[in-house]
C-alpha cells in the first residue's frame, strides 16, 4: 500500500475504513446549457489533460443513425469546429433518435420508440425507476437518463458494470472486479450521485481477515475471506421487501447482504460452475441458474437476527448453460433462459412443476423480464420475443427486431399514461451493439393487430404451444458458458 504512491497525502484511519484507498469514484452531471446548441453532436469537445472528467479520450456518439457508430476517421474529418471545454459539456445532447409510428385508432401503438447510442462500449446492465434509466457498460460508466436525455452519471476506476439494482435511495452496481458498489443521490442536487460504500466494507473485510476461520479455499492453494467475491459479479437481486440483496458470481457462490447496514449475512456455494443468475422469488424462495446447466431452489429461513438458506430442489439439469432467470410480477411463474435458445418455466400453483418450453430464438437467451401477463426474452440472435401468458399457455405476440448485436439486458416499467383497460409498458433493451432501444408494448396487443402493424421493428408473430415434456437438452455438445 505504502509503496504504490508516495505522493498521496496520508488519510486518517477512520476515513480509510470507509473507502478504498486505491480507488476514486467520479460523479458528473449534464450542463443544462449544453442542450442549447445542437450543431456539435458529431464530436466530443477538446478536453484538457488535467481534467478529472471520466470522459477524457472518450469517442463521440452517433446522432445520424441509432444503429451504426461513426469510425474515428469519419469523426476526425468532420468540418465542425470542436468547442472548448468551457463552452460545451462533453455530454452535450442526448444521442436520441425517434422512431414513433403514426397513430392508428384501431389499436394502441406497439413498437420501437427510439434509440440511445453512445460510442463508449457494450451495454451490459439496465435498471429503470420511474422516469430514470440507469445504464452500465464496459466503459465503467453508469449513465442516468431522464426523458430520453442524459441527466447524470457516475463511474468507478475499475470493473465494467455487470448489474444494477435500485433499492429506494440506494443504487447497487455489480462489477467485473467482484466488487459491489453502493451509491446514493445527493439530497441537494438530484443529478449528483455519490459512492457511499462498497460491499463488503473495508472495515468488515479487515476485521474478518484477522480471523483464520473466516478464510475459505477458492482455488487450489488459494484462500480468501468468505465475505468477498473473488470473481466477477454476474447478477444482483432484491427480495420482496428490499431488505436483502443477493449477489451471484462466477466464483460459484451467492452472497446475502443486509441492505440497511451492508453486512454480509451468508455465503452459499450453490453450483459447480459460474452462477449466471439469481432471483429472489416467492414464499421465501431464491432461485439460482448456472453455467453447469442447473436451476436450483433455496429456501430462506430467519434465524435470530440473521438469515439462513437451505437447499430445496433442482428444477432443471441439462448440458446447456442457464443464462437468465425471472419471476413474473404476480409471483406465480419462474422463467429460465438457456444457451440453447429455449425458455423453460415452472408454475407456483402447481408446486413448481414444469409448465413448458417457449421456443422463439435461434441463439442463446441472454436476458428475461416480466411485466403483467407479458414476458420478454432477449437473445444473442439480436431479437426480443414478447410472450403473453394466458392460463397455462404462452403465445408469442411479436418479435422485436432492430438491434445489430446480442441483446444483453432488459428493463421494464409501466407507462405513466397507461390506463386499466389498456396497460402499456416501456421496455428498455441494452445490446452489445452499444445502443439502448426503447419500445412500447400494449397489453391489448393481439396477433391480428400485429399482422396489421407494418412497423419495421417487427417480424410476423407466431404462436408456440407449451411443451409439457422437458425437451431442453437439445444439443449433445457442451454449451456451458459464463454470461
Amino acid at each position: 500500500m505504502v509503496g504504490e504512491s508516495s505522493n498521496i497525502r496520508r488519510k486518517k484511519f477512520g476515513n480509510v475504513l470507509r473507502t478504498d484507498p486505491d480507488e476514486e469514484e467520479l460523479s458528473f452531471r449534464i450542463s443544462n446549457t449544453s442542450e442549447a446548441n445542437s450543431s456539435n453532436h458529431d464530436q466530443a469537445p477538446t478536453m484538457n489533460t488535467d481534467n478529472n472528467s471520466p470522459y477524457n479520450n472518450e469517442p463521440p456518439w452517433d446522432q445520424s443513425s441509432p444503429f451504426s457508430a461513426p469510425s474515428w476517421d469519419q469523426t476526425a474529418s468532420s468540418p465542425i469546429q470542436q468547442p472548448s471545454w468551457d463552452q460545451l459539456s462533453p455530454l452535450a445532447k442526448s444521442p436520441w433518435s425517434c422512431h414513433v409510428a403514426p397513430p392508428n385508432e384501431n389499436y394502441s401503438y406497439t413498437g420501437l420508440m427510439g434509440s440511445l447510442v453512445r460510442e463508449e462500449g457494450h451495454i451490459y446492465s439496465l435498471a429503470a425507476s420511474g422516469d430514470l434509466l440507469y445504464t452500465g457498460s464496459d466503459s465503467k460508466n453508469i449513465r442516468v437518463w431522464k426523458n430520453q436525455k442524459e441527466f447524470s452519471g457516475f463511474k468507478s476506476n475499475s470493473g465494467l458494470v455487470k448489474a444494477i439494482v435500485i433499492a429506494g435511495e440506494k443504487i447497487f452496481t455489480g462489477h467485473q472486479d467482484g466488487k459491489i458498489r453502493v451509491w446514493k443521490v445527493s439530497a441537494r442536487n438530484p443529478s449528483v450521485h455519490k459512492r457511499i460504500g462498497t460491499l463488503p466494507t473495508l472495515k468488515a473485510y479487515i476485521k474478518s481477515s484477522f480471523n483464520p476461520s473466516n478464510y475459505v479455499e477458492v482455488r487450489r492453494n488459494q484462500n480468501a475471506v468468505w465475505i468477498k467475491h473473488f470473481d466477477a459479479i454476474s447478477c444482483l437481486s432484491l427480495n420482496e421487501d428490499q431488505t436483502l440483496l443477493y449477489s451471484a458470481s462466477w466464483d460459484k457462490t451467492i452472497k446475502v447482504w443486509r441492505v440497511s447496514n451492508s453486512k454480509c449475512l451468508e455465503s452459499i456455494n450453490v453450483h459447480d460452475d459460474a452462477v449466471n443468475s439469481v432471483v429472489a422469488g416467492f414464499d421465501g424462495l431464491v432461485f439460482t441458474g448456472s453455467a453447469d446447466g442447473t436451476v436450483k431452489v433455496w429456501r430462506r429461513e430467519l434465524q435470530g437476527k440473521g438469515t439462513k438458506h437451505f437447499f430445496s430442489q433442482t428444477l432443471l439439469k441439462q448440458e446447456c448453460a442457464v443464462t437468465a432467470l425471472a419471476v413474473n410480477t404476480s409471483a406465480t411463474v419462474l422463467y429460465c433462459g438457456s444457451s440453447d435458445g429455449l425458455v423453460n418455466f415452472w408454475e407456483r400453483e402447481k408446486l413448481l412443476s414444469h409448465g413448458g418450453v417457449l421456443r422463439g430464438h435461434k441463439l442463446a437467451v441472454l436476458c428475461l423480464a416480466a411485466a403483467g401477463n407479458l414476458v420478454f426474452s432477449g437473445s444473442a440472435d439480436t431479437n426480443i420475443c414478447v410472450w403473453k401468458k394466458e392460463e397455462s399457455d404462452h403465445t408469442c405476440l411479436s418479435v422485436l427486431g432492430g438491434h445489430t448485436g446480442p441483446v444483453k439486458c432488459l428493463a421494464v416499467e409501466e407507462d405513466q399514461e397507461s390506463i386499466p383497460d389498456d396497460r402499456r409498458w416501456v421496455i428498455y433493451s441494452g445490446s452489445l451493439d452499444k445502443s439502448v432501444k426503447i419500445w412500447t408494448v400494449s397489453s391489448k396487443l393481439t396477433t391480428m393487430q400485429m399482422q396489421e402493424n407494418h412497423a419495421e421493428s417487427f417480424n410476423t408473430p407466431q404462436t408456440f404451444p407449451s411443451v409439457h415434456s422437458l425437451s431442453s437438452q437439445g444439443s449433445k455438445t457442451s454449451q456451458r458458458k459464463k454470461y
